[in-house]
């Protein structure tokens, strides 16, 4: 540990982060492990204004800045404008604070013109998450997103993702031809851990995204003798609401009111028609639960056979996969055991450890970007006029 200490001692990061989904957690999980580690990390935040909440989680962590803005995100309804501009914002950032590397969680401004060497990891797409919901290639309304990653995919030193599902998901809708690397995500076991189990169904995430198919267990809870329960955020960052029916909505919880609904909870339960890796099955399975999950390539190879698959289509199945748990203790007990041991695999210094050697591994050849016009639309000499 003193030796790593000291190879990355003083090594900054600047690093992206949307501040409305499960970046925003990764991101924190991740900067306060790379800051054991002599880390400092610059946190470029951008989507929505911080919350009192997200102030304080940042204020907890002595290794990381904040540099805020509002600016929208790529995958948002008309967002080049902005795009381009926290594009412009990042080059002087990065002017400003000199990173010896620029992590980018974002996929345009992969396509930047930065000096220092980048890592684009992608946590999920549009492409494949219209495929997986909608069964069907998305409109032609989002070519120019889909003409954005293909750049921001060229320009990066460096790419990865949480799972080879979604590695494989980027040659498939973009046709990268690059070599990857997977750097799977990670939860602390210090905030989760297993309560006084209750007759209970529980999901969590953005219950307004499709993807989590709330659908499903809206349409089994009336006939379960368990109740369901869901917590997370109905109101989308784009506008509208979800209104959930037949199942309990708890409302977007602190992290402390979602860790006591897992440790309470006997099962968690997410039939999701699209997730690159997922943070609520890891945190539901270090507080004991059972898992019952969608049938998908990305939470079998991080579950294996440590969790219940159904066909996310399938509320028969689904019901069924749930009713055989609540009749069966012993089997949940199983089930919870597995979990929470498969689990206690992706732990936060594993994933530091990971981000390091991805960071080792383009920092340094660190030789200036040909001057070039960025795919987003920016042009360098705008930047340098600014």
């Amino acid at each position: 540990m003193a030796a790593e200490m000291t190879r990355h001692e003083d090594r900054l990061v600047l690093m992206t982060a949307d501040t409305v989904g499960g970046v925003w957690s990764h991101a924190l999980e991740l900067a306060g492990g790379l800051g054991q580690r002599g880390v400092r990390v610059a946190l470029a935040t951008m989507g929505q204004p911080l919350t009192a909440l997200q102030r304080r989680q940042v204020a907890r962590l002595p290794t990381v800045t904040v540099h805020e803005s509002e600016y929208r995100l790529e995958w948002m309804a008309t967002p080049w404008d902005d795009v381009r501009r926290a594009g412009q914002w990042l080059l002087r950032l990065e002017a400003s604070l000199r990173p010896d590397v620029v992590h980018l969680n974002q996929f345009a401004f992969g396509a930047l013109p930065f000096t220092a060497p980048t890592l684009l990891v992608a946590h999920s797409c549009v492409m494949s998450w219209w495929r997986a919901v909608h069964g069907t290639a998305p409109p032609a309304a989002w070519d120019r997103y889909r003409q954005a990653v293909i750049a921001g995919l060229a320009g990066a030193t460096r790419v990865g993702a949480p799972t080879q599902a979604m590695l494989a998901s980027l040659t498939n809708n973009y046709a990268y031809a690059g070599r990857g690397v997977v750097l799977p995500n990670a939860r602390s076991g210090d905030a989760y851990a297993p309560g006084t189990k209750e007759p209970l169904i529980l999901s969590a995430g953005r219950l307004w995204d499709a993807a989590k198919n709330l659908a499903a267990l809206e349409a089994v809870a009336p006939s379960l003798p368990w109740p369901v329960v869901v917590a997370g955020a109905t109101a989308q960052p784009t506008g509208g609401v979800r209104q959930t029916r037949s199942v309990r909505a708890l409302g977007e919880l602190c992290p402390e009111g979602l860790a006591a609904e897992y440790a309470r909870a006997s099962i968690y339960a997410l039939p999701a028609r699209y997730e690159p890796f997922g943070q609520t099955p890891l945190e539901a399975a270090l507080s004991g639960c059972a898992l019952v999950l969608g049938d998908l390539p990305s939470l079998r190879e991080i579950w294996g056979g440590a969790a219940l698959y159904v066909p996310p289509d399938d509320t028969d199945a689904l019901r069924a996969c749930l009713m055989r748990l609540i009749d069966d203790p012993a089997l949940r007990r199983r089930c919870a055991a597995k979990a929470l041991a498969r689990a206690q695999r992706f732990t936060p210094e594993r994933m530091v450890k990971a981000y390091l050697a991805a960071y080792d591994g383009i920092v340094a050849p660190r030789v200036p970007a040909p001057a070039r016009a960025a795919t987003i639309g920016l042009q360098p000499e705008t930047v340098c006029a600014s």
